[in-house]
């Protein structure tokens, strides 16, 4: 399926973070990836994303402001999966060198 693009937006980088806002217009996707460092979404909106994960299609429902933490190695397609617009923010932790 062809589907088009989220738009990340670094708004800061520096040696131990990364922040980026994610827009998602309805069925945008990241595109399918692995993350490398350990992070935080915050949602900007309430709604559902589809995941397409190497386990299967996972749908998850998120509250504005209830953030959540996955650790490095995750790997998936996070994709739009409501009729409006959806945001978040991810922000990932960098190893301490």
């Amino acid at each position: 399926m062809n589907r088009p693009p989220a738009v990340p937006t670094v708004q800061i980088e520096n040696a131990r973070v990364k922040v980026t806002e994610w827009r998602f217009e309805p069925g945008a996707e990241t595109g399918y990836h692995r993350h490398g460092m350990d992070y935080v979404v915050v949602p900007m909106t309430t709604g559902t994303l589809l995941l397409e994960t190497p386990q299967g299609e996972v749908r998850n429902p998120l509250t504005a402001g209830q953030s959540y933490t996955r650790q490095t190695g995750v790997e998936h397609n996070v994709i739009n999966d409501n009729d409006h617009p959806f945001v978040f923010i991810e922000i990932e932790m960098k190893e301490r060198r």
